[in-house]
């Protein structure tokens, strides 16, 4: 039997209430609460209140994406669950050191969308990376010391685009992360895993100086980070 973490939800009838949209708003609070500038998770207080991080992923229950739905709609939607989902798995296995002490984090199936219970690695692999928009893996975040900082707002269709661009440029330019100069970079291994995903439109250095303060030579010298899987708190 599979190992899922059940949410407990509140059935009533302001499930009617959130018709064909979520109210993204209500993850901004709540990120807003707990969640610092810098990206430090509050987990703790979290656990103790998880009141309102419920009350948010009960949402994905009600509402679904559709197929009438804009690009941004769609990517806002899973860029949120995923994160949302993300701060449940650890809040209910919580203290934990690491998203790595959980048993199959990535493939625990308990994120309730659309009738079926899927995982994070569905959300990350089957959904996100086939929209085609690289710049989601500084938007999504796996709870990690080395992953990019979790933006303490939701993400929504109207900014998306400029919500993404900041966070990949932010990733870019933390030293913590990525060390890039002009003739040699030392990366995250986020564009090692994800080689594929940053050449869908030229090689990864193109990528890189559409986003870097600092430009990049073609045949610049590439080595990667070790990366930290410490909890983001």
């Amino acid at each position: 039997m599979k190992n899922q973490i059940v949410i407990i939800l509140v059935v009533s009838l302001n499930f009617m209430a959130f018709s064909q949209t979520l109210k993204h708003s209500d993850f901004t609070d709540f990120l807003q609460k707990y969640v610092t500038d810098k990206g430090a998770v509050n987990y703790e207080q979290i656990k103790a209140n998880n009141t309102e991080l419920n009350a948010y992923l009960n949402q994905f229950i009600a509402v679904s994406p559709k197929e009438n739905w804009t690009k941004n709609e769609t990517l806002a939607y899973w860029i949120n669950a995923y994160n949302a989902f993300t701060i449940k798995l650890i809040i209910d296995n919580y203290p934990v050191e690491s998203i790595k002490d959980i048993k199959n984090p990535w493939d625990q199936e308990f994120i309730p969308i659309n009738g079926k219970l899927l995982s994070l690695n569905y959300i990350e692999h089957d959904v996100l990376r086939n929209m085609n928009e690289p710049r989601i893996h500084f938007a999504i975040v796996c709870a990690s010391a080395s992953c990019p900082q979790l933006l303490n707002e939701a993400y929504i269709p109207e900014k998306l685009d400029k919500q993404l661009t900041t966070v990949t440029k932010q990733f870019l330019a933390d030293s913590s992360k990525n060390s890039i100069q002009k003739n040699s970079l030392e990366l995250s291994k986020i564009f090692k895993w994800f080689s594929k995903d940053f050449k869908e439109n030229g090689s990864l250095i193109t990528f890189l100086n559409t986003y870097s303060d600092v430009k990049i030579a073609p045949d610049s010298k590439i080595e990667y980070m070790d990366y930290s899987w410490e909890l983001n708190d």
